[in-house]
């Protein structure tokens, strides 16, 4: 199988370990509202356009026994526009202090395009986050060729429209592209192309760590955590999974090789 593109996610792949921007951001919205949730609930469905990523929390089973116990309702459609207007803001606040672009990235896709891969992004940000997250990705030496919104082409994760625009672009098929990213709503995007998929553990939302905090847990936690997001990922559809995309050259090779069998 020729591969002829690699197509990133942002937050938790390329820029921001442990994809802390958007989690905190919401960690702010959902009490601001009166109804505090779990992290682990706030970063279930990551991945996914930012206002769907808030409708689909309002269904999980804890944000609706939050709201029957304060509100004393369910939550309804108007309340995802309220906590989504809330959010826009709120998030553009915090976005690139948050957003460094990952150790190693600026030389892994160095190396990528040297072996000839074109290079394309996908996001569950808004345009104009997407746009402030770029430009100051470029300051570190980060530039994709294309970096695309589910606004963009009307649709975010798990459709793959943003991922086959990619393809239309670079002139390629779904199946010469490999979609790398750190949430299963990312594998989601790639499988729904056609595309081989990569999950990314360790600087991910899987993890949801910071660099800081990764380094204070002793290595036997590590390795849970690893063997967790791995799991998590894998079962999502995950061709393979790599700790970082500083470490994605041999698995997307080993991915390569055995397509080829």
């Amino acid at each position: 199988m020729a591969i002829r593109a690699l197509i990133f996610d942002w937050a938790g792949t390329t820029v921001d370990h442990g994809s802390l921007a958007p989690v905190l951001t919401l960690e702010r919205v959902f009490p601001q509202a009166g109804v505090p949730l779990p992290q682990a609930v706030l970063r279930r469905d990551m991945g996914l356009a930012k206002r769907d990523h808030i409708a689909r929390i309002l269904l999980e089973a804890e944000a609706i026994a939050a709201w029957q116990s304060a509100p004393g309702r369910l939550p309804s459609e108007s309340d995802a526009d309220a906590l989504y207007a809330a959010f826009l803001p709120l998030q553009m606040e915090c976005l690139l202090a948050y957003s460094p672009v990952l150790a190693g990235v600026p030389e892994a896709m160095e190396s990528f395009r040297q072996l000839g891969y074109r290079i394309g992004s996908t996001t569950g940000y808004t345009r104009a986050m997407l746009d402030a997250l770029a430009a100051n990705a470029a300051t570190q030496g980060y530039r994709p060729e294309i970096a695309m919104s589910p606004e963009d082409v009307g649709s975010g994760r798990p459709s793959p429209a943003m991922v086959f625009e990619i393809c239309r672009r670079f002139g390629v098929a779904p199946h010469e592209c490999i979609k790398i990213g750190d949430t299963p709503s990312d594998i989601a995007e790639g499988r729904n192309a056609g595309m081989a998929t990569i999950g990314i553990t360790r600087t991910g939302n899987m993890v949801g760590l910071s660099l800081a905090e990764w380094a204070a847990t002793t290595p036997s936690q590590q390795q849970s955590l690893l063997s967790a997001a791995s799991a998590a990922l894998l079962n999502a559809g995950a061709d393979a999974v790599a700790e970082s995309v500083a470490e994605c050259l041999p698995v997307i090779q080993a991915i390569v090789r055995r397509a080829s069998i």
